[in-house]
């Protein structure tokens, strides 16, 4: 891959910092607070929210249910565990912690069904689990030092390893290792699951987690990345030679477009391995996406599902903004004083958290973040809460609120 190229941003707002104060922060963290309040009373137990709502209410799904048909809890029931653990690290109520607590055994019961009866009714053959465990056991570890949490984490980085090729130096995202047709498929999304194999070799080095993470993140970082510094949703690898074959997309626009939410992977997926690794290629090449997306922003700072739309009557997707919000913040923190863009990246999180936190927020009790998009080409879940919206709303609050030791 050619270099990439490092746009100049073109909205001077960026370089003052926006009037959004602690105390607002801590304002919208309270409102929040009575938003999970009232979600607690209909999902607690083994009962979680779907993915996305509908009409704005969500329906419910089990974290011990994925079936074929119903791929929902395949990825995302963590989420609503992580907003847990981040209410009880915010507020101190134990409530909070007893019902994270829960969600600990029952992802320990869904690994054991993975290696104890049928594999298939696990849904954990994907990279996702990287998703699945940082939010629940790792959170619990981190959290409250628990040795089966602990375990557990383990026990999913262990199998997330499996989906590593050497010779692609990727973790193929989906799909069976062994069918031709599917093999050497990375995704962008996979820049948050790697942390959970960077988590796990502070305490199994000789499994060689550490590599593996680092080798997909590099390679993401050659070819998911184009050189305008838009990204792919999905790269082929060669799993043969480890040559690079092309990109596409399952979720953007199309295969030459750039996907929001894809973006925002890469802009917060990016400096975190950079806090692991220290290999600076990462914050360059963070940078680059960070500046492609903000100059592609309506008025309002909130971004539109895919980055070819622009206007300001788009279709915004809430969960995008968070994610990308969480990044550069993350890439702000981890830049040199002496980098100019430093200032410009905080300032931009703080733009984008003061639109959601004033214009964004839940209104019925049902949900935390309004106008996200699951799925947009499915029809799935498009104006709507979107659970991992949610919880990466609340992870940036927690992030501009007080020096919070992240998940990942």
């Amino acid at each position: 891959m050619s270099k990439v190229i490092l746009e100049e941003i073109k909205n001077k707002e960026f370089y003052s910092t926006p009037n959004f104060t602690k105390a607002e922060v801590a304002e919208t963290l309270d409102k929040v607070v009575h938003i999970v309040d009232h979600m607690m009373l209909k999902f607690h137990d083994d009962s979680f929210p779907r993915a996305c709502s509908k009409d704005y209410v969500y329906g419910s799904v089990g974290n011990l249910e994925w079936d074929a048909s119903n791929n929902e809890s395949i990825w995302t029931t963590s989420f609503w565990t992580g907003i847990l653990w981040l209410m009880y690290e915010y507020t101190g109520n134990e409530k909070y912690m007893l019902e994270a607590k829960k969600h600990s055994e029952s992802f320990r019961e869904r690994i054991d069904r993975y290696y104890n009866e049928d594999q298939n009714k696990a849904g954990l053959n994907h990279h996702d689990l990287g998703f699945l465990y940082s939010l629940s056991t790792v959170a619990d570890y981190k959290v409250t030092g628990s040795k089966r949490a602990l375990e557990t984490s383990l026990m999913a980085a262990k199998l997330l390893s499996n989906r590593y090729i050497d010779k692609a130096k990727i973790l193929q995202a989906w799909g069976d290792m062994n069918d031709e047709n599917q093999r050497g498929r990375m995704i962008i999304d996979c820049n948050l699951n790697i942390p959970l194999l960077y988590f796990a070799d502070q305490f199994e080095p000789d499994k060689q987690y550490y590599q593996m993470a680092y080798n997909h993140a590099t390679t993401a970082s050659q070819y998911i990345i184009r050189e305008d510094a838009s990204t792919y949703h999905t790269f082929h690898m060669d799993t043969e030679t480890g040559k690079p074959r092309f990109g596409s997309t399952h979720q953007g626009y199309s295969d030459e477009s750039c996907w929001a939410r894809g973006q925002a992977w890469g802009i917060m997926g990016f400096p975190i391995s950079y806090t692991y690794t220290k290999d600076k290629i990462f914050l360059e090449k963070a940078k680059c996406l960070a500046n492609y997306f903000l100059n592609r922003l309506p008025k309002d700072k909130v971004c539109n599902w895919d980055l070819i739309f622009t206007e300001d009557d788009g279709q915004r997707d809430t969960s995008a903004a968070a994610i990308a919000a969480i990044g550069l913040l993350e890439l702000s923190n981890s830049l040199e004083e002496t980098d100019e863009l430093k200032k410009v990246y905080y300032n931009a999180c703080l733009a984008i958290t003061k639109a959601l936190s004033q214009k964004y927020l839940g209104t019925n009790q049902e949900g935390i973040l309004k106008s996200g998009v699951y799925f947009y080409h499915g029809n799935l879940g498009i104006e709507e809460y979107v659970i991992f919206g949610d919880y990466f709303f609340v992870e940036l609050l927690m992030r501009l609120y007080k020096d919070w030791n992240p998940y990942w």
